[in-house]
């Protein structure tokens, strides 16, 4: 079966292109090339500030939640979901410069028969921890409260999600504009971080939907029928061969199937706030590569531009079991998967050494990943030694 197939009849989009084909006719706010909208001050008026507000979710991870909860009992993994749907928000907004003073609030959607109030009260005090930790690293996150909605009629199990604001100095957006010459430094997506509590396989919460499907065996269906859509046809529904509570050992440490797919997405905040005191006319670009992976960048690129990524991470132990479980093709991973680095930074040279050191010293390993190249048709080549896709 093709593998866009496979991705498509799970109703799942790696390129969201209805989507953007549905917004590309609205306002793309003050500086189009930005991660995120960017609003005038409507705060404030002052023309010296602008506003900037997102929102987004922890996707499908949370139907794996669901299912190591069910199957274990373990209310901790609950924990990393918020922490998936509220970095998912603050990493996205963190690539125009918002690395501070945003306002957080929540929307929780369940299906009360099967979520119970325990798994609503670790969210929710999970959430508290994680805004705590960024405090901690200069990062201050204003709880404004939310909603949490019983909607069991059109919510299988749960749906956690969270909107942000800020406001931000004009001064201080970073607006992409990515030139050739510019090389690519990539922050690792797996790994342990200084303020991360265990191993981190990397996942982050884009193409869980496969990942959950593609690896985990097919009694998971029969047993579970309410973590999935049953209009999905029967032959993509968890597919594998790997149980959720199978031991296994990834980094020098001792994990399961299941945790190590439902590693926390990883906020790279700590880090921006020290690489962001640098000279920040040096970087061009920030990108958090979440919906489409390693091919995100192609959406902020000028004419003529090109992203080469040839000299990538070696891929993490969680994303060859992927690939391994389902067969998809490489040039399919590197669009569904961040495939070992989910945050690149656009830069002269010169600075990269010094954000890589910045990185290192926070236990994320950072390297030169790729270059920017004048080119007739924009977009990204990935080159590794399965030959070259591009994009």
């Amino acid at each position: 079966m093709d593998d866009k197939m496979r991705y498509d009849l799970r109703g799942v989009s790696a390129t969201k292109d209805e989507v953007h084909e549905a917004i590309k006719h609205l306002d793309k706010g003050l500086y189009p090339k930005a991660f995120c909208k960017i609003l005038p001050d409507i705060v404030a008026g002052d023309a010296a500030y602008c506003n900037v507000m997102h929102a987004d979710t922890a996707g499908t991870k949370t139907s794996l939640a669901y299912l190591y909860w069910k199957e274990t009992g373990d209310l901790s993994v609950w924990k990393g979901i918020a922490q998936d749907a509220i970095v998912m928000n603050i990493d996205d907004m963190a690539c125009v410069g918002c690395i501070d003073d945003i306002i957080l609030s929540s929307t929780i959607g369940r299906n009360k028969n099967l979520i119970p109030g325990e798994v609503i009260s670790t969210i929710i005090n999970a959430a508290v921890e994680f805004t705590d930790m960024l405090r901690k690293h200069g990062c201050n996150i204003h709880l404004a409260g939310g909603e949490t909605a019983d909607v069991g009629d059109i919510v299988r199990t749960i749906d956690v999600g969270y909107t942000t604001f800020a406001r931000l100095k004009r001064k201080d957006v970073i607006v992409n504009d990515i030139r050739p010459g510019d090389v690519v430094v990539g922050l690792a997506s797996d790994g342990l971080a200084s303020y991360e509590t265990g191993y981190n396989g990397g996942m982050g919460s884009n193409g869980l939907t496969s990942a959950r499907h593609d690896v985990l065996a097919h009694s998971y269906a029969n047993n579970y029928p309410d973590s999935f859509d049953a209009n999905t046809p029967k032959e993509v529904i968890y597919s594998g061969s790997r149980k959720l509570t199978e031991t296994i050992e990834v980094g020098g440490v001792e994990t399961t199937v299941g945790k190590l797919i439902l590693s926390p997405t990883r906020t790279y905040i700590p880090i921006l706030q020290k690489v962001l005191s640098l000279d920040k006319n040096q970087i061009h670009g920030i990108i958090h590569c979440s919906g489409g992976a390693q091919t995100k960048v192609s959406k902020f690129l000028n004419p003529g531009i090109r992203v080469v990524k040839d000299d990538l991470f070696e891929t993490p132990y969680l994303f060859k079991m992927i690939q391994k479980e389902s067969g998809t093709s490489d040039r399919e991973m590197y669009q569904v998967f961040n495939m070992g680095h989910r945050l690149e930074l656009y830069l002269n040279e010169g600075l990269a050494q010094s954000v890589i050191d910045i990185s290192n010293s926070f236990g994320v390993d950072a390297r030169i990943v790729g270059r920017v190249e004048s080119a007739e048709k924009s977009g990204v080549t990935i080159v590794t030694s399965k030959g070259q896709f591009d994009y």
